[in-house]
């Protein structure tokens, strides 16, 4: 990506972090019950409010308060999935970006057809390698495509964006991924653009995660260390960190 365009990117991106932590938010996640917990902390510690009801009888009317819809496709059952279609149309009428996180589609036919069925209603997508060749989109996609990995990468359309911040213990915490989708989520409400969205997230989950490895040599005490370091964490700091090319 050219130096120009990254630079607009990169303050487009800053700009959507300073939104949402002066704003806040309002997000519905129906995201597995692994994550929940670990979500919901890095949801408030960076002023999103989030609600995370899957109840097909109340999902209408949570999503219909919020200001994106984050669909996580772990833990998938028949309940969750009446939930995420009825969400998805509140959301799709109201206007809402919507990602989607699907969780382990490479190993389950299920997860990877009932994707299928709802992406194209979806804002942002964000999965592993596995994940995103499974659905076959990463090639010129409709949706934005945010591609974890050693290397993260962003692709919408012509655009393709590598985010290079984070540090390799984020792995050793469960659901750091499924975080991850909930706050672009969140930072989907603050910006029209997509690329701008993930990258904020991906540059606002990972440098925090550099720092809060920098003070916790183990897992267990790296989550309250990353916690603490998303809630504090300055904006130009994040810029002068950015590792995008």
């Amino acid at each position: 990506m050219q130096k120009g365009a990254l630079k607009d990117l990169l303050d487009d991106a800053i700009e959507a972090i300073c939104l949402l932590r002066q704003d806040g938010a309002r997000i519905h996640s129906i995201t597995n019950t692994v994550a929940q917990n670990f979500t919901a902390n890095v949801l408030l510690a960076c002023n999103t409010k989030p609600s995370m009801t899957i109840n097909p009888s109340e999902v209408e009317a949570f999503t219909s308060r919020a200001d994106a819809l984050h669909i996580n496709l772990g833990t998938l059952d028949k309940s969750r999935m009446h939930a995420i279609k009825k969400s998805i149309e509140v959301a799709s009428q109201k206007q809402l970006p919507i990602l989607l996180d699907p969780v382990m589609a490479h190993v389950s036919p299920l997860r990877a057809e009932f994707a299928g069925v709802i992406m194209d209603r979806t804002f942002i997508i964000r999965g592993n390698e596995h994940e995103i060749k499974t659905l076959g989109i990463e090639h010129e996609p409709l949706s934005c495509i945010v591609m974890t990995g050693e290397h993260d990468q962003i692709l919408h359309k012509q655009v393709v964006g590598s985010v290079n911040n984070g540090h390799p213990i984020m792995a050793k915490v469960i659901a750091t991924g499924c975080a991850l989708g909930a706050l672009i989520t969140a930072l989907s409400s603050k910006t029209e653009c997509p690329v701008s969205a993930s990258l904020a997230g991906l540059l606002w989950f990972g440098i925090a995660g550099e720092i809060a490895a920098a003070n916790s040599p183990a897992p267990g005490r790296f989550v309250p260390h990353f916690i603490d370091a998303l809630y504090e964490v300055e904006l130009d700091y994040l810029r002068d960190k950015a590792k995008i090319s």
